[in-house]
């Protein structure tokens, strides 16, 4: 199975693009920050990862505000078929912050 959910924030997001097929893509960087246990040993973590949002899902992605907490949904796959680079495939948030 491939599946990853992740609490991040929008940090960076570029213009939407469009592939040859016509299907609307955007990319971003999300951040995130927790504290996970590892070997019964607390330890912060904070990192930055590129994900893309494609298809109907990409203008909700497009229009969702920088830097609010998001629930993340999706998959991990190489950023291109050579590539060892991973980047997150975003296939449904939803807003965390609360109002």
């Amino acid at each position: 199975m491939n599946q990853l959910r992740l609490i991040a924030a929008i940090a960076e997001r570029d213009v939407v693009r469009y592939t040859p097929a016509g299907i609307p893509i955007v990319s971003a960087k999300l951040q995130h920050s927790s504290e996970q246990v590892e070997a019964s040993i607390p330890r912060q973590v904070d990192m930055e990862i590129a994900a893309v949002a494609a298809g109907e899902i990409s203008g909700r992605f497009n229009r969702a505000a920088l830097g609010e907490m998001f629930l993340f949904t999706g998959f991990l796959a190489r950023k291109n078929r050579n590539s060892k680079s991973l980047v997150f495939h975003v296939t449904d948030f939803e807003s965390i912050t609360d109002h």
